[in-house]
């Protein structure tokens, strides 16, 4: 059985938990569904990032203990998990015991391997990213202050510290990058990843003695960095230092991350990885961000978008599928209920949803819910299925490169189609003179519909389940291997009664 490895980056757990987690979240869950229905072994892992100095200073602020601290923010991810109904094996947390020990069995194969040594480091920090800046990466402000690309500060730091031979990498990552030209998706940032190392990479500072929240070196006053830390989760949850059996899941691994925290998992990662005579991931997606109505998502300005709110105002079918289907991956989005409303109204309620609750009325109604007729190569609307049939392998595809809005887009032009089939026939006029023909109709609309229903089960998954339901297909069949002439569905198939599938919202 094929295996394959998709993961969300950890999300790190100083604040509650928005529309980006979720994004990235639905990503995942997307891919991770589409290969199970494919038959693969699907190893899908999600969780929170629980150290650091930011995470130090924001209990402080609460009043808590890190501790308690960050068991009630990761509590919150964990919800997000249940509430967008993800299909993870894994919720893994930096400060559970499994990780420390993954951590360090990691930084010692480090030392034993000669890749890491102390110094004292000086530099630019960054609490809010956890990341150190060489002065190349910073811009000037207005007051003539350095700061990241985003405006955040970064103040001047001295301290003794463990250091990564990163340096010792940079032409072995290069030469990585070339002999793996999908490494990273999409090519404008490979192609910023390959740039900022070609520019030069220094030794890489990964312990800090300023704060004591995060994993202890043994024998020593420091802690790990908490990029080295959290990187290490990837393995964590495959079972490392011991992933023996999941050694398959590792070489087939997909890391789906913001494009904020692409540096750490194209550059630190693969050189850490490489120190440690590891294989890497087979290939980093690094999506862009989102913006509310044209503005930076900020909570200093109050704009966060809770995905709670939306999911219990609208639905989580029509949260997934306007996430999955506004932008394409690797590109901005902006979010506006406006934009939200028109998309599931337009898409989703009349496209959709009211094509499949008139037919299905129509046929409860006049032909005993069942199907009217056989369905064969003759019937006007024939090719309408075999059409259906032939998304699947266009859709693998666009998945393997990692283009879902391009599946959904597809798949809803398929829709499309068979409005206008319905338009142009006119089944309820047509059953006046001819009840026979009328039924031929109707019943490949239904079968087209069972497409409709297996196809969308990785990114709409409740509809789809639904859909399935009153088309009353088992379980058992509806798995991609069934999207075949030998599988469709035949005269007197009798279904559950209609219900309303998707509600129209007011703007």
């Amino acid at each position: 059985m094929k295996k394959i490895y998709i993961t969300t980056p950890i999300y790190y757990v100083n604040d509650l938990p928005h529309i980006g987690h979720a994004y990235t979240s639905v990503i995942c869950d997307s891919i991770a569904r589409f290969y199970k229905l494919h038959g693969f072994a699907v190893n899908f892992t999600t969780g929170t990032d629980e150290h650091g100095l930011k995470v130090e200073q924001a209990a402080r602020k609460s009043n808590k203990s890190p501790n308690d601290f960050v068991d009630n923010v990761s509590s919150n991810f964990l919800e997000l998990t249940k509430k967008l109904q993800l299909s993870n094996n894994d919720f893994i947390r930096t400060t559970e015991k499994r990780h420390h020990i993954a951590a360090r069995h990691f930084w010692i194969n480090l030392e034993k391997n000669d890749q890491i040594y102390i110094d004292k480091y000086s530099g630019w920090y960054s609490v809010k990213d956890e990341a150190y800046y060489q002065e190349k990466e910073l811009v000037k402000n207005n007051n003539g202050d350095l700061v990241t690309i985003d405006g955040g500060s970064v103040d001047w730091v001295e301290e003794e510290s463990y250091f990564f031979k990163l340096s010792e990498w940079q032409e072995k990552l290069l030469d990585y990058y070339d002999n793996n030209k999908n490494f990273v998706y999409p090519e404008s940032r490979f192609n910023e990843v390959k740039s900022f190392v070609k520019s030069g990479l220094k030794d890489l500072s990964i312990s800090r003695t300023s704060f004591s929240w995060g994993i202890k070196i043994p024998n020593t006053k420091h802690v790990m960095y908490v990029w080295v830390d959290a990187l290490v989760n990837y393995l964590t949850s495959l079972g490392y230092p011991d992933i023996g059996k999941n050694q398959d899941y590792w070489q087939n691994s997909y890391h789906i991350i913001g494009k904020d925290i692409l540096k750490f998992h194209a550059v630190y990662w693969p050189a850490l990885l490489l120190a440690n005579k590891l294989n890497l991931p087979k290939r980093i997606i690094a999506h862009g961000w989102w913006t509310n109505e044209g503005k930076k998502i900020s909570k200093s300005i109050g704009n966060t978008i809770d995905p709670n709110e939306i999911i219990n105002k609208f639905g989580l079918d029509q949260f997934r599928y306007f996430l999955t289907r506004e932008i394409s991956l690797g590109n901005d989005g902006d979010f506006s209920e406006k934009a939200f409303l028109n998309r599931i109204n337009s898409d989703l309620s009349n496209n959709l949803g009211n094509l499949i609750q008139r037919v299905m009325k129509f046929i409860y109604k006049n032909y005993n819910n069942c199907l009217p007729s056989n369905i064969d190569s003759k019937l006007k609307g024939y090719n309408l299925i075999n059409d259906g049939y032939e998304l699947l392998p266009f859709i693998d595809a666009k998945i393997a490169n990692f283009e879902i809005s391009r599946c959904l887009e597809e798949i809803f032009t398929y829709i499309d189609k068979l409005n206008k089939f319905v338009d142009e026939n006119e089944p309820w006029k047509v059953f006046k003179i001819d009840k026979d023909k009328a039924g031929n109709g109707l019943s490949i609309l239904v079968e087209t519909f069972r497409i409709i229903g297996i196809l969308l089960q990785p990114f709409i998954p409740n509809f789809s389940r639904n859909l399935l339901d009153l088309l009353n297909i088992n379980d058992d069949e509806r798995n991609f291997k069934f999207l075949n002439i030998e599988n469709i569905i035949k005269k007197d198939h009798i279904f559950n009664k209609p219900v309303a599938l998707f509600p129209r919202y007011e703007k």
